[in-house]
């Protein structure tokens, strides 16, 4: 699974990263760090990282097909 961040639509909220911690972080300034960028979510991640896709209130996070 493969997820596509729109980075100009994130707000920062956050509500990702307290989904999926291992898959979504912010940094110091409040910018979401996706630590799988171009690469496959582990199998033992998917599916906190498909519930911190519905958690965006801005629909920032998309999971590709």
């Amino acid at each position: 699974m493969k997820i596509t961040v729109d980075y100009n639509r994130c707000e920062g909220h956050g509500l990702c990263a307290e989904q999926a911690p291992a898959v979504f972080g912010l940094d110091d300034e409040g910018e979401l760090i996706y630590h799988f960028d171009g690469t496959d979510v582990p199998d033992g991640q998917i599916a906190i990282a498909r519930a911190a896709i519905n958690s965006c209130p801005v629909a920032a996070l998309r999971e590709q097909r």
